[in-house]
């Protein structure tokens, strides 16, 4: 099993920045890809970034590319979502996920509780 929970959300306004954690817990953590999911009020959860396990290899959806950062400590268990330019349609609960690389895109096993980014115009 392995545990996950998020920090670093809040209310920015258009054009800021955040930083959201997601803090891991029991099983080695550096055995899995991690990933950032978020779902808005009414729409369905989206996959937005992944890194593998080594942290040498990422993705972004189009829509954060250029302004989203992930990265990773496995000395600390702890991954990271850095997020620039922040725009009101990024309102969200963000969520942080674990598991293997071919199993982020379909359903992962492992989930934090999310935390909310609301972005203001």
């Amino acid at each position: 099993q392995v545990q996950l929970v998020e920090s670093g959300g809040g209310l920015v306004q258009a054009g800021g920045s955040l930083r959201l954690s997601c803090a891991a817990s029991g099983r080695t953590f550096s055995k899995y890809a991690m990933g950032w999911f978020r779902q808005a009020l009414g729409k369905e959860r989206e996959l937005i970034s992944t890194i593998t396990w080594s942290g040498g290899s990422t993705y972004y959806v189009d829509s954060v590319k250029g302004r989203f950062t992930i990265s990773r400590d496995n000395a600390k268990n702890t991954m990271y979502l850095h997020m620039n330019s922040l725009k009101p349609e990024d309102t969200a609960v963000y969520y942080c996920a674990a598991d293997s690389v071919v199993s982020m895109s379909l359903l992962p096993r492992y989930w934090g509780q999310g935390t909310q980014v609301t972005v203001s115009s």
